[in-house]
C-alpha cells in the first residue's frame, strides 16, 4: 500500500514539474515573440547607450550579435539556425539577399523618421524604392597614414602604397571586395570588373606589394595605427576616423584613380520573429538625435540630414568623411557579381595572402 502511495505522490510531482516547465516555456516563446529583438550588426557599430534607451522608450528587450562580414552574415541568415530581426549588410549584400528571398519588405508607414534622410541616399539601384533596406551609414575606402612616420609622405594615389620605402609598414584590411579593388583601380580599371584578364592582373600586382605588407587583419587594424606599430593602412572611411580621433597626427585620403563608395542599410531578414519591434528599432536609429549620437560614436559618415545638422560642423564639412556629391560621383558603388564571380574574387585574394607567406 505504501508503495502505491508513493508511487501516485511521485507521478503528481512529476506532473507538476511539467506543467511548471511548460508554463514557463509557453511565457518564454511569447517573450521572444514581443518583449525582444535579435539586431545583427557589424562590429562597434552602434553606441551602446542607444541599445539601453531604445529598450527604456520601448519596453523591446535587444539582443545583440556582430558579424566581420557580409558573407558571413548572409550564411548564418540563410542557415536560420538565428532568427534575427533587424541586421546591417552592405549595397551588394542587399542584392543578393533579395533575389535569395531572405528580406521582408519594409513598412514605410511604420517608419516616419525616414524623412530625416537626404534624398540622395533613398532609391538607389541595389534597392530601388528602399522596399526593403532603410539607410543607416555610408562612407569609402581609402588610404590611413601617419605622415610624422613617413617624413611627410602623403597618397593621392594607390600607386604610392608600392613605395619601396614602405616595407613591412603597409596594413590591409581582410575584405576580398576591398583588396582585389583596389588593385583594379590602381591599374585604372573598374572595382566591379568580371574580366578574368583585368582581374589576374590586378592579382599579379598585388603580389609586388607584398614586402610592403605587414598585416592584413580586421578591426584591430585601428589600434595597431593608433598605437604607430604601423604607418599606412588601406581601410574604410570610419575605421580611419576612429584611428584619428585618438592619433592626431593619422591622415585619410581616398586615392585620385578612384575607389569604393559604399552604403550600410538596415534590413529585417524573412526569418525575423518580431517585425513589429524590427520597424519600431529602425524607425528609432532614424530619429535626428539618435543618429547624430550614433555618428559621433561610430566615426562613420550619416545619411540622416536632420541628424547633421545636430552634429559639429567640423566633422561633417570635412570633405575626406563628407565628401562632396560632385566628389561622389567619381566613386564606385559594388555591384553584386554573382556567386560564382565572389568565389573567384575570393580565390584570387587567398591566392595573394598565401603568395604572401611563401
Amino acid at each position: 500500500m505504501k508503495a502505491i502511495i508513493r508511487a501516485s505522490a511521485a507521478i503528481v510531482i512529476i506532473s507538476a514539474v511539467l506543467f511548471y516547465a511548460v508554463h514557463l516555456l509557453e511565457n518564454s516563446t511569447a517573450t521572444s515573440g514581443s518583449g525582444s529583438i535579435s539586431v545583427y550588426n557589424w562590429g562597434e557599430y552602434i553606441d551602446p547607450e542607444l541599445i539601453s534607451q531604445f529598450e527604456e522608450e520601448t519596453g523591446i528587450q535587444v539582443v545583440y550579435e556582430t558579424f566581420d562580414s557580409n558573407e558571413s552574415m548572409m550564411t548564418k541568415i540563410e542557415q536560420g539556425g538565428t532568427s534575427y530581426d533587424v541586421a546591417m549588410p552592405s549595397e551588394y549584400a542587399i542584392e543578393k539577399m533579395k533575389e535569395n528571398d531572405l528580406l521582408l519588405p519594409i513598412d514605410h508607414s511604420k517608419i516616419p523618421n525616414l524623412e530625416n534622410i537626404d534624398p540622395y541616399f533613398l532609391d538607389l539601384s541595389f534597392d530601388p524604392g528602399n522596399e526593403y533596406s532603410i539607410p543607416y551609414f555610408w562612407g569609402t575606402v581609402g588610404i590611413a597614414y601617419n605622415p610624422t612616420l613617413l617624413e611627410g609622405q602623403t597618397f593621392e594615389s594607390w600607386d604610392d602604397l608600392w613605395n619601396p620605402t614602405l616595407e613591412q609598414e603597409v596594413i590591409l584590411v581582410d575584405s576580398a571586395r576591398e583588396v582585389i579593388g583596389m588593385g583594379l583601380n590602381s591599374l585604372g580599371y573598374s572595382l566591379n570588373s568580371t574580366d578574368l584578364g583585368e582581374l589576374r592582373e590586378a592579382t599579379d600586382k598585388l603580389k609586388t606589394l607584398g614586402p610592403n605588407v605587414k598585416a592584413i587583419i580586421g578591426d584591430e587594424i585601428v589600434e595597431m595605427m593608433r598605437r604607430e606599430e604601423a604607418a599606412v593602412a588601406v581601410t574604410w572611411s570610419g575605421q580611419a576616423a576612429d584611428m584619428m580621433w585618438i592619433n592626431e597626427d593619422i591622415d585619410y585620403s581616398v586615392p585620385e584613380e578612384g575607389s569604393n563608395l559604399w552604403f550600410d542599410n538596415m534590413i529585417i531578414p524573412s526569418t525575423a520573429g518580431n517585425v513589429d519591434g524590427a520597424h519600431k528599432f529602425i524607425n528609432f536609429m532614424l530619429d535626428a538625435e539618435v543618429a547624430a549620437q550614433n555618428a559621433d560614436y561610430v566615426g562613420y559618415s550619416s545619411p540622416n540630414a536632420e541628424g547633421i545638422k545636430l552634429m559639429d560642423p567640423e566633422v561633417t564639412g570635412d570633405e575626406r568623411f563628407y565628401p562632396t556629391e560632385e566628389m561622389r560621383d567619381r566613386l564606385e558603388v559594388y555591384e553584386n557579381l554573382g556567386l560564382e564571380m565572389l568565389g573567384v574574387y575570393n580565390e584570387l585574394f587567398l591566392e595573394f595572402k598565401m603568395d604572401m607567406e611563401k
